[in-house]
């Protein structure tokens, strides 16, 4: 989303309105305080279900498009490595220091966390006007409102600085995406080089209807030929300069999904035409992947993102509605302190598959648990009265978090910091009165400086555990690409078996705060010996009543077949 709470507050009525689909039960907020003693004990013996291939990463063939795990930074929030290039105010709690120097000098820390892909906010300049008040500085910081869409903003470092960084990325093995602003930019745009400018009109919102811009702000209108000229140049600009390997798409709703057809082709020409060296020392090609941002229901994003299989659009979008269900369970959603959307079953997990069933074959749903317009994590625990950072549990629902993104087939994406349950203090009530100033608005109190130095010992313990799972996935393709068959789920627990040919794995999930003893008939999963625990290596043997299962409190197991 865009990042002015002005120009946003009309699209948030819609974006906020989707559909949240929840299991009955299981409602209320939970207490911090330990749960009575003695483990919760399940007893699976049914068959499995069918597998469910359908979407491009439930297959069991690994591509570098279903095994992306991206890693978001705000820039102009996260570090500042550059004394020069600053905007000093922003939305957020940030300094607003935040440079493409910083992110470079960062590259070894967010490797550390074992994504393979980093995805930066826009970085196109923008360009201040005579006239523009300090919100219009707020957002220019932001980099969502475009003057120049062929210039890296000066107030982020300079051309030759981002071209180090793609570069130093590439070298550790890292794609890296540009966020793309597509359907709307700052008033005062300029041409491109060879003197296209795309026509201004009305902006879309999500249900496909239109309204007028805010003050020094215009939309595309892709009605006229000029205007996906235009675009097709910027995206071809960026991959043949800097090499880039794709781009995260801003409100992809304003942009037609024909048009999503036509530049998605533009894009893989480009990437074709070019070539860099990786971590390994192989010569590859750019990824020239897509991924919309479309802050709906499954419905919104079909019809105005992926399209259709006879009119496809975007081949991936971020998963919107998992997560909603992701927080839902194991903390709370935005719009709600302690009601019925906090602590809810770990049947409501299952529904997030039951959403891809309205995805045309090639979709690659992107999951992920923040971005810079929701809230971290870690305050929604605060918010829904599950813990704070210094209780056990705290932590525990953020492994817990981290190991169902594991166990998903297709990208995921992590925000920067959750990897160390970063939160902002004292922020668990909901923020009315005078947010944007003080930077504690919902859509804007993620947007934290980053910190990738001088960890706590719970924060060291949290990242090694991200990248522990974030290696899992790179070295299990039924993790990343399987199909994926749903065992079990009720009130605790959530099992799924996955599968790519020979590799063939078990995620069996505890979302209580309990130790949950799980007896499963080898018949429910059709498997043909030992379990191994791929966390430790250690066995699970089948006995008389199968095989029996110990799940800590608030944990995953990843056993393979």
């Amino acid at each position: 989303m865009t990042s002015s709470h002005k120009f946003r507050s009309g699209l948030l009525i819609a974006s906020l309105s989707l559909p949240l689909i929840s299991c009955g039960g299981g409602g209320g907020g939970e207490s911090a305080t330990p749960a009575p003693a003695g483990p919760i004990a399940v007893t699976v013996s049914a068959a499995a279900g069918t597998p469910e291939a359908r979407l491009a990463c439930f297959k069991g063939v690994v591509t570098p498009e279903c095994n992306l795990r991206m890693y978001q930074v705000m820039v102009e929030a996260f570090a500042d490595g550059d004394a020069s290039a600053n905007y000093g105010t922003g939305y957020g709690s940030s300094t607003h220091r935040g440079d493409l120097k910083g992110i470079t000098d960062a590259l070894d820390y967010i490797k550390g966390t074992g994504v393979n892909a980093l995805w930066l906010t826009p970085i196109f300049e923008s360009v201040e006007k005579s006239s523009q008040d300090d919100w219009a500085d707020r957002l220019d910081a932001t980099g969502y409102f475009a003057s120049n869409y062929f210039k890296v903003d000066p107030k982020f470092g300079t051309s030759a600085q981002f071209k180090t960084l793609v570069d130093e990325a590439h070298a550790r093995g890292l794609y890296v995406f540009l966020d793309g602003v597509f359907g709307h930019y700052k008033d005062n745009l300029v041409v491109s080089p060879t003197s296209k400018l795309p026509k201004n009109g009305n902006c879309t919102n999500l249900q496909g209807g239109t309204y007028a811009p805010g003050a020094n702000q215009a939309c595309a209108d892709y009605s006229d030929p000029a205007t996906l000229a235009f675009f097709q140049e910027v995206v071809t600009h960026w991959i043949t300069t800097y090499k880039i390997d794709g781009w995260r798409l801003d409100q992809a709703y304003q942009v037609p999904v024909a048009q999503w057809a036509t530049l998605r082709q533009t894009v893989a020409t480009a990437s074709a035409s070019v070539s860099y060296t990786n971590g390994t020392g192989a010569t590859v090609q750019p990824l020239g992947h897509m991924v919309g941002e479309l802050w709906a229901g499954e419905a919104d994003i079909q019809a105005r993102g992926y399209g259709t299989a006879g009119s496809p659009g975007l081949p991936s979008a971020f998963d919107f509605p998992g997560r909603y269900r992701l927080v839902q369970t194991l903390a709370g959603e935005e719009a709600q302190a302690t009601s019925q959307k906090a602590n809810l079953p770990a049947s409501n997990l299952a529904g997030t598959y039951d959403t891809y069933a309205a995805y045309p074959d090639h979709a690659m749903p992107n999951l992920m648990l923040t971005n810079h317009d929701l809230v971290r994590f870690g305050d929604l625990i605060q918010r829904a009265g599950l813990g704070n950072p210094d209780q056990d549990i705290y932590w525990q629902r953020h492994k817990a978090a981290f190991a169902y993104m594991a166990a998903h087939s297709g990208p995921v994406t992590l925000y920067y910091g959750d990897e160390i349950g970063q939160e902002v203090a004292n922020f668990a009530g909901q923020v009315t009165s005078n947010c944007a100033v003080q930077g504690l608005c919902d859509d804007h109190v993620s947007r934290t400086t980053g910190k990738v130095a001088n960890l706590s010992a719970r924060e060291t313990d949290l990242k090694t555990h991200v990248a522990t799972l974030m290696g899992l996935r790179d070295t299990n393709p039924a993790l990343a690409a399987g199909s994926r068959t749903h065992v079990y789920s009720d009130a605790n627990v959530y099992i799924d078996r996955k599968d790519a040919g020979s590799n063939r794995v078990l995620f069996v999930m505890n979302t209580s705060t309990r130790e949950a003893k799980v007896t499963l008939k080898a018949s429910a999963i059709g498997s043909p010996g030992n379990l191994t625990d791929l966390g430790d290596n250690s066995l699970v043997v089948p006995g008389a009543d199968g095989y029996v299962i110990t799940v800590p409190a608030m944990a995953g197991r990843f056993l393979k077949f």
